[in-house]
C-alpha cells in the first residue's frame, strides 16, 4: 500500500509539474501574457487564501510558538524561492533558454552540496557518482551546439540555480522537523509575495495596465487555472520532499527533462532532431538515476533489517541490538550464551 501512495505522489509531481511548465509557457509565450512576477505574485497570494481555512483550524498560539521557532527558515524558503523564479525570469532575457537549462541541470548537485552544509547529510561515493552522471547526462542532453547571454544574465541564473537549491535543502530541514506542507506553503507564500512585489513594480506595473483592458477573459482565466495548478503543484511539492529528500526531488525533476525529450521525439515527431549527442546524454541521465535509486533502495531495505534484543557478554544487564542473522548468527549466539548461564 505504502508503495502504491507513493508511486501515485511521484505521478502527481511528475504530471503537476509538467502542467505547471506548459502552462506558463503557453500564457508567458503563445498567447502575449508576459508578466511572469504578476503571475508568480497571483500564485502566492492564491495559495495564502485558499489554505488559510485549513491552516487557521489551530489556534493562533500555536502558530506563533512554531514561528518563533522556526522563522528564519520561513524566510528563507520564501526570499529563496522568490530570488529564484525572479532571478531566472531576468536571465531569460539575455541568455539563451539552451544555456539556461544546462546551467539548472546543476540543481541535484547543488542541492546535494547544500544539504551537507544545512542538513549535514553526507551522499555515499555512488550517491555522488550517481547525481554527476545524471546531471552531466541532462547537459549533454539539452546541449544544442550553441549558447549566448551576456555577463550579469549567466551570473543572474547561476544565482537563481543556488537559490533553487537552498530552497528545496531549507524545505527538507523544516518538514523533517514536523512542520506539515500545509503550514509550510501558508507561511512562506506572504514572503515570497513580498519578495516579489517590488519586481512587478518595476518591470511590469505600466505594462500590465495597457494590457489589461483589452485582455479581461483571458487573464483571469490564466491566473485561475495557474493558480490552482501552482497551489496542488507547491503541496505535493513539499509532500515530496517530506517523504524523500530535496535531492531526490531533483533527481525526479531531471528526470522528468530527458522523459520530455524522448516523448517530443516519439508522439512529436522530433525524431530527426533527436541526435547521437541527445542519445548518449538520455542513456547517461538513465544511467545516473537507476544508480542513485539503486543506493536508495539498498539504503531502505538496511533500514527495514530485522532486529532482536541480546545482552552483551560481558554486560550482565546491558542490552544491545543486534541483525537478525539466523542460526549462525545473533539467534545461536543468544543460544550459546544462555547455556553458560546455566552451567
Amino acid at each position: 500500500m505504502k508503495a502504491l501512495s507513493f508511486a501515485v505522489l511521484v505521478v502527481l509531481y511528475l504530471s503537476l509539474n509538467s502542467s505547471l511548465n506548459l502552462l506558463n509557457k503557453w500564457s508567458l509565450g503563445v498567447y502575449g501574457f508576459r508578466f511572469p512576477f504578476l503571475l508568480t505574485s497571483c500564485h502566492m497570494a492564491f495559495s495564502f487564501c485558499v489554505l488559510a481555512p485549513m491552516a487557521l483550524r489551530e489556534p493562533w498560539e500555536h502558530h506563533r510558538a512554531t514561528l518563533r521557532k522556526q522563522w528564519k527558515g520561513v524566510v528563507y524558503i520564501g526570499a529563496f524561492m522568490a530570488l529564484n523564479i525572479a532571478l531566472n525570469n531576468i536571465s531569460l532575457l539575455d541568455i539563451s533558454l539552451t544555456l539556461n537549462q544546462i546551467i539548472r541541470s546543476a540543481i541535484p548537485v547543488v542541492t546535494c552540496v547544500l544539504a551537507i552544509v544545512v542538513e549535514s547529510r553526507y551522499p555515499t561515493g555512488q550517491e555522488l557518482w550517481a547525481l554527476i552522471t545524471l546531471t552531466s547526462g541532462v547537459m549533454l542532453a539539452v546541449w544544442q551546439g550553441t549558447v549566448s547571454g551576456k555577463p550579469y544574465a549567466i551570473v543572474f541564473c547561476l544565482v537563481g540555480t543556488v537559490c533553487n537549491g537552498a530552497m528545496m535543502t531549507f524545505s527538507g530541514k523544516l518538514l523533517s522537523e514536523k512542520l506539515d506542507v500545509v503550514r509550510l506553503t501558508f507561511y512562506t507564500a506572504p514572503v515570497s509575495l513580498v519578495c516579489l512585489a517590488p519586481f512587478y513594480w518595476m518591470y511590469e506595473r505600466d505594462k500590465f495596465l495597457v494590457y489589461l483592458p483589452t485582455h479581461y477573459e483571458g487573464t483571469g482565466f490564466i491566473i485561475l487555472v495557474s493558480s490552482v495548478n501552482a497551489v496542488c503543484y507547491n503541496m505535493v511539492h513539499s509532500l515530496m520532499i517530506k517523504k524523500t529528500s530535496a535531492v531526490t526531488t531533483t533527481v525526479l525533476g531531471e528526470v522528468k527533462i530527458v522523459g520530455l525529450l524522448v516523448l517530443s521525439a516519439m508522439l512529436l515527431g522530433e525524431g530527426k532532431e533527436f541526435t547521437v549527442k541527445m542519445t548518449i546524454g538520455c542513456v547517461l541521465a538513465m544511467t545516473g538515476f537507476a544508480l542513485y535509486s539503486h543506493t536508495k533502495i539498498a539504503k531502505f531495505r538496511e533500514n527495514l533489517q530485522p532486529r532482536v534484543i541480546s545482552l552483551a557478554a560481558t554486560g550482565g544487564s546491558a542490552a544491545e541490538l543486534q541483525p537478525l542473522k539466523g542460526d549462525a548468527g545473533v539467534l545461536h549466539r543468544v543460544a550459546s550464551n544462555s547455556s553458560a548461564d546455566k552451567a
